[in-house]
């Protein structure tokens, strides 16, 4: 099987780079990846579609009684422009958002450690909380170590209503709560709307059941300050390198490999496919999606969004063929979701690292992650699994995603509490 972890490996250090949604890296990545097509002589379709783009213009958190002293904080995409000229409050920290915290929190500026969950936000609006301050990191990280996630409201948490909020690191926020703030400034100003993202699209005919198809996905977007070589441009080399083995040995199904963008904003680009697509949808039978390989030390691993049947067959496979590896039948937060969520089952392949030996969404996310062996490795597993799924007699997965996966896409998606 030609399967090359070294190929694979030059496509990282090609994108090797920040790709936020919506910015320049995003629609360079999307170039590259085409380009790659087009040299192994395919026509490769890039495919815009609308997603959030937040840019802050101006961030600031300034203790303004009973000392002066101003944080270093990033502002939360999305919160409006309410602050805009400096919004001066009570401050307050929060230990819990239970009653008794709560009815001293109204008309102030709240810090609550930790991250900002979508009932957590809800009760803070329903408290008249008028700005938050939230944490990041832990009490070890420092400037010099960790770069201030930048975070965003959802839609989610919108249709509750905003608040501007910032973020901080941890090991501020405890400095600065040990001193007994009273009073403080919140200065938050962004230009809020909507740009281009883009999946790439490429297609492979089937030979002799070109009406039943399977989906091929990984993203190729990042966080910011990340080059998001574990997450993912592995998985986005992965399903390449799939692409050159199916285009060297015709499959019996037509394979679409869809590379998506904005990934990281809320899967919108998997979510943009299958609304741009939805009349098509149904000649889909399965969506393998691939998202973080190749780290050393970890474990390759497999959650199915579809029958029990499918973890079996899974099972088989690695004990047949000597891969060792752990599959579960359960919900896998990435491109997979939004095809399963219209009734198309889906695997998702990942290695996950050994704990202290890997880190996402950070600047610590670089090549130096992963291995050109260790690529390959779950790469020839997931295509020798596929070869035998694409090429079957007769399809083996049923085309049905059960009741309990039902359940937990409906709570994950929250269409259901």
């Amino acid at each position: 099987m030609d399967i090359s972890g070294k190929r694979m490996y030059s496509l990282l250090e090609k994108l090797d780079f920040e790709r936020l949604s919506t910015f320049e890296g995003e629609t360079k990545g999307a170039e590259i990846i085409a380009d790659e097509i087009r040299a192994l002589g395919g026509e490769p379709v890039i495919e815009t579609f609308k997603a959030p783009r937040y840019e802050i213009k101006k961030v600031k958190l300034e203790v303004i009684a009973p000392f002066y002293k101003e944080y270093e904080v990033t502002g939360f995409g999305f919160a409006g422009n309410a602050a805009a000229d400096g919004l001066e409050a009570d401050f307050v920290y929060l230990e819990a958002l239970e009653p008794m915290d709560l009815e001293r929190a109204k008309g102030k500026i709240a810090l609550v450690a930790g991250g900002l969950r979508v009932d957590s936000f809800k009760i803070m609006i329903e408290a008249g909380i008028l700005g938050f301050i939230a944490t990041n990191g832990t009490f070890r990280e420092t400037k010099e170590t960790m770069d201030l996630e930048e975070k965003m409201l959802r839609p989610m948490h919108i249709e509750h209503g905003t608040l501007p909020g910032v973020s901080i690191r941890m090991t501020d926020a405890l400095e600065m709560v040990a001193m007994k703030p009273e009073r403080v400034r919140l200065t938050l100003a962004q230009d809020e709307g909507e740009a281009d993202s883009r999946n790439v699209i490429a297609e492979i005919r089937g030979t002799e059941r070109p009406d039943e198809v399977i989906a091929f996905t990984a993203h190729y977007d990042t966080v910011v300050f990340s080059h998001g070589m574990f997450d993912n441009a592995s998985g986005t080399a992965t399903i390449l390198e799939l692409y050159r083995h199916f285009l060297a040995n015709p499959p019996k199904r037509t394979l679409r490999f869809i590379w998506c963008g904005s990934e990281e904003r809320g899967l919108l680009g998997s979510k943009a496919y299958v609304q741009m697509h939805e009349s098509e949808l149904e000649k889909i039978r399965l969506c393998v999606n691939v998202d973080m390989t190749g780290p050393l030390f970890g474990r390759d691993e497999a959650r199915v969004i579809g029958e029990e049947a499918v973890c079996h067959a899974l099972t088989f496979h690695y004990k047949e063929v000597g891969h060792a590896m752990n599959v579960k039948q359960d919900l896998y937060s990435s491109d997979g979701i939004p095809f399963s969520d219209k009734g198309i089952p889906s695997i998702n392949f990942m290695r996950l690292s050994a704990p202290g030996t890997a880190q996402i969404h950070c600047r610590y996310d670089t090549i130096a992650l992963v291995t050109a062996e260790s690529m390959e490795r779950t790469a020839r597993f997931i295509a020798g699994f596929c070869e035998r799924v694409v090429n079957a007699a007769y399809f083996p997965i049923e085309r049905k995603v059960p009741d309990n996966m039902v359940e937990k896409l409906n709570k994950y998606l929250r269409k259901t509490k």
